[in-house]
């Protein structure tokens, strides 16, 4: 006889379908679900081919109350940061939560933000979070890494400057991506090459500028630090420093933009400045974002893998909060250049 709870429609499909259907106990369903050890390969087939036949989708609430553990992670993330980067963020965390059986709960914060510690205290109450994934920049803000240590709560961070994250991190090679970009810029003849520089909260901005010094360096370019200016990961920072690159009294034959909405203001502002591109000025940019393929020409940038990064974290979080023995994770990812028509030879 099918069992259903009180909440169940008749219809719906319960852990005594997929234990019905794989001829085992619910108990062995639970384990396979959990990714419990000591379960035969085979059994452990004949429950993942149960589930997913029957399309089953487990009650995460009612797991966690059953057994009084929390199948929640959490991911802490800046409000108003680029969409097209938390995007990625969220998906790749998503997919790898959703894997695993557990649920991904959001808390945006707004930055700077005197009431931090307490907000983060009561999202970790309100959530029952087991654990909670942290994008660039919110793992590198003191109050929220204290908050969460006192309230014994583990952490992975994305690209963080400091790699103390008890669970691990994840970054791409900012470095060695804006390395190769810059050399791609010299090798098609630029000498003066501007720089916009990104968020100085972000730890992948200083990561970035060390590497357009160090190619310009192993060239035997000078670094001239007027061609380097500040942005802020957005359009109009973009737009602003390009303004202040193109008034210099010898300016740049080409701009490397530290993100794709920078470069895309850099487009705008130089167009406004009757510049054609790239006959006049080559741009490039960073993330390889939607709007790089949409521009015109369309933008020559490099590709980090932001939902791989995500969902590495993310899993290796799940990984921890199991009681899987995992040592810290640390992992660079590569990036990859995306030649498009925004550069050419000068």
């Amino acid at each position: 006889m099918k069992k259903t709870s009180d909440t169940d429609s008749p219809d719906k499909i319960t852990i005594f379908d997929v234990a019905e259907r794989a001829s085992v106990s619910i108990k062995t369903v639970s384990r396979v679900m959990n990714r419990e050890p000591n379960v035969r390969p085979k059994t452990r087939d004949k429950v993942l081919s149960a589930i997913t036949e029957l399309d089953y989708h487990p009650n995460v609430a009612a797991r966690g109350l059953s057994s009084k553990r929390s199948y929640v992670v959490g991911l802490i993330y800046e409000n108003g940061d680029e969409f097209s980067y938390m995007k990625d963020v969220l998906n790749g965390a998503f997919s790898v939560c959703e894997t695993n059986g557990y649920t991904l709960l959001l808390r945006p914060l707004n930055l700077p933000n005197t009431n931090l510690k307490l907000q983060i205290k009561q999202f970790l109450t309100a959530a029952n979070a087991a654990g909670v994934v942290l994008p660039a920049p919110v793992g590198d803000i003191a109050e929220v890494k204290d908050a969460l240590q006192e309230a014994n709560v583990p952490y992975a961070t994305i690209s963080p400057k400091n790699t103390d994250a008890e669970v691990g991190y994840a970054h791409c090679n900012d470095h060695g991506a804006t390395y190769d970009l810059t050399e791609f810029l010299l090798r098609q003849g630029h000498q003066r090459i501007g720089f916009i520089k990104g968020h100085p909260d972000h730890a992948a901005s200083s990561a970035r500028l060390k590497g357009y010094r160090a190619a310009l360096r192993a060239h035997k370019v000078p670094y001239d630090k007027a061609l380097v200016t500040q942005g802020y990961f957005d359009f109009d920072s973009g737009r602003k420093a390009t303004e202040q690159l193109l008034h210099l009294h010898n300016p740049p034959t080409a701009i490397f933009a530290s993100s794709d909405d920078m470069a895309a203001g850099a487009m705008f502002e130089a167009r406004e400045q009757n510049f054609s591109i790239p006959e006049d000025l080559s741009i490039v940019g960073f993330d390889d974002t939607p709007v790089a393929s949409r521009l015109w020409p369309p933008l020559t940038t490099v590709r980090q893998p932001i939902e791989e990064m995500a969902g590495a974290v993310t899993q290796q979080l799940i990984d921890h909060l199991r009681g899987e023995k995992v040592t810290q994770f640390q992992r660079s990812f590569d990036c990859d250049l995306v030649i498009r028509s925004s550069t050419c030879q000068i």
